[in-house]
């Protein structure tokens, strides 16, 4: 009897999963197969996406097979685009695109404001949210980001070292820097405090270590970058299979020790989230008057709740920290990393910033320093050439179909434009392998701006791109002013790998006061 129920079931999965796709892929119901496929089997199963993930190379693969094609089947109903003409089709205010499931399969019980798929549900969000990410508010915080900045500036203080002589390579212990992680410290202690009027130290005690409390009171310490790094690799490696996510997940901790590790440093991720979110709670509840995210976010400026539930309360606070702190950490590493690989960049930088600031200023003011041009246009070319989320965002396509460049999509195909492919548009950016902070100076560079979608765009755009723009800004100007720096070599360059965000591995400097 149990031989002959798993003969069945054995005989529905193999149909289900393996012959029902092959029978499709030649059906081709929606007229896919037109396009030029990201690998051979990408008509039939999504596993090839799987595997790039996994490796973390999926922004490489795809960026070389749009060189010769502007539209890839990446998957039995997925296409990617490299035409920055279809920005504004699928990303743009106007568009009938919404979300793609991608989001919803991975939410909680609640919805955050970066993975709610509905539309009016996120209208509603946006409006709770706008004013606590509004630009002036923002600025209000500032003292926030200057006390990080006072505080990074102490450990690197702590390390400086000889000048070095001018044609040497640093010796090993003087590269006493990891600069990528440093800067992640500081970025994770900035948006606790920004959002939580949270002082997690991590830039006092050099190291990410942090409570994890879960839902059932168990406490432990944990790495806050090795937890966040095993979710985003987890989820973001197995999510493109849609129908099969939950049984990749299942089946994963059962024939991976790897993968069960990760799930295990996922479960302790959230628990980082909740003790971040029940404390601040607390605290709300103990009517504390605090400055932060957090206040904004539960009521209006005349004080009128919101009266969001528990379950989006903590949502909030997981996307606010998870995307407030990562992306920023990538984008802060990437244009160090180019300024030095580029001295006559760095040169033009340090010129802009030092007519602006006093000799013995140590943290840059913010008012000083964000209408700087080269400085802006030195940020926006480093996440140009290396933006922190690289692939496509997916959108999925209303029911009715739609047009995108001209042509007609399916209904509920999902569809998106990397940011790395896009970027590199060589029509849009001419030399677009070359950091060339000047393209984006004067009337040219307004001209790039709805090909930039670092912090993607249209009404989904990333709402908290104010505080990456605040932090990077007055980070840099500050290091700038302040230190020399120099890589291991001159031709080091950092590893990269793509989870959710294209991160970058460790980058050790020497770093010296400036004469």
């Amino acid at each position: 009897m149990y031989a002959l129920v798993l003969l069945i079931l054995c005989l529905f999965l193999s149909f289900y999963y393996v012959i029902l796709p092959v029978v499709n892929y030649f059906r081709d119901p929606k007229g896919l197969r037109k396009y030029p496929q990201l690998s051979l089997w990408s008509g039939i199963s999504s596993l090839p996406l799987v595997i790039e993930s996994h490796r973390g190379t999926r922004y490489k693969r795809l960026f070389a097979a749009h060189k010769s094609h502007p539209v890839l089947r990446t998957g039995p109903n997925m296409l990617s685009y490299a035409d920055p003409n279809a920005i504004k089709d699928i990303y743009g205010h106007s568009t009938k695109c919404t979300k793609d499931l991608f989001y919803s399969i991975t939410s909680g019980s609640h919805f955050h404001l970066a993975d709610v798929v509905d539309k009016s549900e996120h209208a509603r969000k946006r409006k709770v949210l706008s004013s606590a990410y509004a630009l002036k508010n923002l600025e209000s915080w500032e003292y926030k980001v200057a006390d990080m900045t006072r505080r990074i500036i102490g450990a690197f203080d702590a390390r400086c070292t000889d000048p070095l002589p001018n044609g040497y390579r640093p010796n090993e212990e003087d590269l006493t820097v990891d600069y990528r992680l440093w800067t992640n410290l500081f970025t994770i202690a900035a948006i606790a405090n920004i959002g939580l009027s949270e002082d997690i130290r991590f830039l006092d005690q050099g190291n990410d270590q942090i409570t994890s409390e879960s839902m059932d009171g168990t406490i432990k310490r944990v790495s806050f970058q090795e937890c966040h790094f095993a979710n985003g690799s987890a989820t973001s490696t197995l999510i493109w299979c849609y129908e099969w996510y939950n049984t990749l997940v299942k089946a994963s901790k059962v024939v991976s020790a790897t993968f069960r590790r990760k799930w295990q440093l996922s479960r302790d991720w959230d628990g980082i989230v909740y003790s971040r979110a029940h404390n601040r709670w607390k605290r709300y509840q103990n009517e504390e008057q605090l400055d932060d995210f957090f206040a904004a976010m539960m009521a209006d400026k005349n004080g009128v709740p919101h009266n969001l539930e528990w379950g989006e309360v903590v949502a909030e606070v997981s996307i606010m920290i998870n995307a407030g702190s990562d992306t920023t950490a990538i984008a802060l590493s990437n244009v160090m990393f180019l300024l030095l690989r580029h001295p006559h960049c760095l040169q033009k930088l340090r010129e802009e910033v030092d007519e602006v600031l006093d000799e013995e200023e140590v943290v840059a003011p913010y008012d000083k320093v964000k209408h700087l041009p080269y400085l802006r246009a030195c940020l926006d070319e480093s996440m140009r050439l290396y933006p922190p989320v690289s692939f496509a965002l997916p959108r999925r396509t209303p029911p009715e179909g739609t047009m995108i460049l001209g042509e007609f999509v399916p209904g509920n195909t999902s569809v998106g434009i990397s940011a790395y492919v896009v970027h590199r548009n060589e029509a849009v950016f001419p030399e677009p392998d070359a950091f060339k902070p000047e393209r984006w100076l004067g009337e040219a560079g307004k001209d790039l701006q709805p090909y930039f979608v670092a912090f993607s765009t249209g009404a989904r755009g990333c709402i908290g791109r104010n505080i990456s723009y605040l932090e990077q800004t007055v980070l840099i100007a500050s290091l700038v002013h302040r230190y020399e720096f120099a890589l291991p070599h001159p031709a080091w360059e950092p590893t990269r790998h793509e989870t959710t965000n294209t991160g970058l591995g460790p980058m050790p400097m020497k770093i010296w006061r400036r004469g």
